[in-house]
């Protein structure tokens, strides 16, 4: 089979497509003949050699994939060959066949072809367990989610307003502005140009949001607990400007806050397939009616893995990039 390879840590002419043997399922794993893959931000880390695969994952990078069913692990009697399913993957994705722990396979959704079913697991997955899990997110409630124009942005948005939240978010340009409000972000806030903190105090009256979503870390996190409502939550889902803060512990107290976050990629299978089940019980009914849907900004060949993650860097794009098998 064709994989992308990272032939040593750098720039995207690092990737390069290589023949690899096609895998084989171990127990309780199913073999995906790839339709598309997801591209997203931690296989940039990854090709930069700042985020290494876990134990025992593909250095193939790419963490979710959607195809067909092609084979299955001993053990597995939850999917059979020519399914239509989308993978959360540990690595691999970026490849023409590509091995998924059948837990974290879900059925394709009705209505939504492989290309837009690529672009679910990695951010709806982690939409889901942040937002709604460790942020407990409820209906009649406020947050605020930072890089709104995002793979990851344009999934909470939706998925927050649908589920029946007020919604704020942060984007660079009036275009990434403009593309948040119309996928139900009340207001849009452009972190270059205007104050968010400021803005979500007087879109609440003063009261700050119950959850903020953030993803910029560093000088980020001492902003968002200001823009947090007394019982507020914080979740932080990664460090794009720093791994380090301040923190004033009487704050924390004194307003009941509460800070958390969590990744990802290296949680055991039965946790990442917890998630997956939550995820088909409570989004697939909103995705499947056309509530909600996964924003493709761009498709590349798989073999142009390198393009795809220029534009990931140059954060040209609103959504999802998906490489095409």
């Amino acid at each position: 089979m064709i994989a992308i390879e990272i032939t040593s840590p750098g720039e995207p002419d690092v990737l390069v497509p290589v023949e690899r043997p096609r895998p084989v399922p171990a127990a309780g794993e199913v073999l995906i003949k790839v339709a598309a893959a997801g591209v997203n931000r931690p296989d940039v880390f990854q090709r930069r050699g700042r985020y290494p695969p876990p134990p025992g994952a593909s250095d193939i990078p790419g963490l979710e994939v959607s195809g067909i069913v092609e084979a299955l692990g001993p053990g597995v009697d939850t999917f059979h060959a020519g399914d239509a399913v989308c993978a959360l993957v540990a690595g691999g994705g970026y490849a023409e066949y590509c091995v998924a722990p059948a837990p974290q396979c879900l059925p394709a959704p009705r209505g939504l072809d492989l290309v837009a079913a690529a672009g679910i697991p990695e951010t709806f997955f982690t939409v889901w367990t942040n937002v709604f899990d460790r942020g407990r997110l409820r209906a009649s409630e406020s947050i605020l989610v930072h890089g709104g124009s995002s793979g990851i942005g344009t999934t909470a948005i939706q998925l927050a307003r649908a589920r029946g939240a007020r919604v704020f978010a942060t984007a660079g340009s009036a275009e990434k502005c403009a593309a948040c409000e119309r996928l139900g972000a009340e207001r849009a806030i452009n972190y270059r140009s205007e104050e968010f903190v400021a803005i979500v105090r007087e879109l609440t009256g003063g009261r700050g949001v119950d959850v903020v979503l953030d993803m910029v870390g560093g000088e980020y996190f001492a902003r968002n607990v200001d823009a947090l409502a007394v019982e507020g939550r914080l979740v932080e889902i990664a460090t794009l400007q720093g791994v380090k803060a301040e923190l004033n512990i009487q704050t924390i107290m004194q307003r009941r806050l509460t800070i958390t976050g969590s990744t990802l990629r290296a949680r055991p299978v039965a946790e990442k397939g917890a998630i997956a089940r939550a995820v088909h019980e409570h989004v697939w009914p909103l995705i499947e009616s056309g509530a909600v849907t996964p924003v493709i900004h761009a498709t590349f060949p798989l073999r142009a893995a390198a393009d795809a993650h220029r534009v990931m860097e140059a954060s040209t794009h609103t959504g999802k990039l998906i490489l095409v098998v």
